[in-house]
């Protein structure tokens, strides 16, 4: 019998491997690079070749890879714990196609390009969108089925109006900058990106981690969990604007990226002996070590031009949820 890692035992495990894979993700790359040296540079101060492609393109891609990665694998765990369904995540539930559908109109409409925070405001207004309309179903007592339906009603919703805005848009240029956008890439993004999305993560983050508890008490039962002090209005608050502003800023910076939240969550949850809360930190730490991995892999390919990394991780989850599906099936 294999011995199970203690909870922070894990968390080392998996922040060693975070760590490792943003050291691999930066030393991949279309040309060789001299890590060495290209860091004694940049802390030095030289504006070496080396430096430039260290801080400009590597260092802000692999940093992106796992902000964007912890904040999907955050927000699909804590999405399954307040909607007690496996199927949930910000991608299937519609939040992450509202968050690019926000995108897009900015982009569409020139509003992004007014000031440096337009377009992660209006993925994380799309977002935001999406989540109340969830919630305003969750709290009329809807049924799980119910849910999801309503979820596929916003995934279409958000992609129709994308697809009316690609065919509206005033030239092809455009309609292809949207397009590529869509499916979802760490590539050419600089440390502003970075900078712009960090502080909205963070608090993200925070207001997910913090419902740890009340998602545990939730298991047991909306009335068991009012019982135990919990206040489930504020609970659903805090997470709803937690997925938001973690999930739309990062669809906002790098587009869709998808199954990044269903798949990790699922992987890991035996690990913590199936607690929603704990699952919150592992599941994000398994999302950055995900992207970073597809990320890496899709650099690795022999393929020219780069696949988008949306694509690739739509193929690895793709399969999963018809695995996850099939043995839902065959439990019930």
């Amino acid at each position: 019998m294999t011995a199970r890692p203690s909870y922070s035992g894990l968390v080392a495990l998996l922040a060693i491997a975070v760590l490792a894979m943003a050291g691999i993700s930066i030393g991949v790359g279309y040309a060789r690079l001299d890590l060495g040296a290209a860091l004694s540079d940049a802390l030095a101060g030289r504006q070496s070749l080396s430096t430039l492609v260290l801080v400009e393109l590597r260092l802000p891609r692999a940093l992106l890879g796992a902000l964007v990665g912890f904040s999907l694998g955050m927000a699909g765990a804590a999405m399954q714990g307040l909607l007690r369904n496996p199927l949930a995540e910000p991608g299937i539930l519609g939040i992450s196609s509202a968050a690019a559908f926000g995108a897009v109109v900015a982009f569409y409409s020139g509003f992004a390009g007014l000031f440096a925070l337009a377009l992660p405001l209006s993925g994380i207004a799309g977002a935001m969108l999406a989540t109340l309309l969830l919630y305003g179903f969750v709290g009329r007592g809807a049924g799980t089925m119910t849910l999801i339906l309503v979820g596929v009603a916003i995934n279409s919703f958000a992609g129709a109006m994308t697809s009316l805005a690609l065919n509206l848009a005033p030239n092809p240029y455009a309609a292809l900058e949207i397009v590529f956008w869509l499916m979802g890439s760490l590539a050419d993004r600089s440390l502003t990106h970075v900078w712009l999305v960090l502080p909205l993560m963070l608090l993200g983050w925070a207001l997910l981690l913090s419902s740890g508890p009340a998602l545990d008490g939730l298991t047991l039962g909306e009335d068991t969990a009012r019982s135990l002090g919990f206040d489930l209005a504020r609970l659903r608050a805090r997470l709803i604007a937690g997925a938001a502003l973690s999930v739309g800023s990062a669809v906002a910076v790098t587009g869709a990226i998808g199954f990044v939240g269903l798949v990790v969550p699922h992987i890991l949850r035996p690990f913590i002996g199936h607690r929603p809360g704990k699952l919150l930190l592992v599941s994000g730490l398994g999302g950055a070590i995900l992207t970073l991995a597809a990320d890496t892999a899709l650099r690795l390919l022999p393929i020219r031009p780069e696949l988008k990394l949306g694509v690739v991780t739509a193929l690895i989850g793709a399969p999963f949820l018809f695995s996850l599906i099939h043995r839902l099936r065959r439990e019930v």
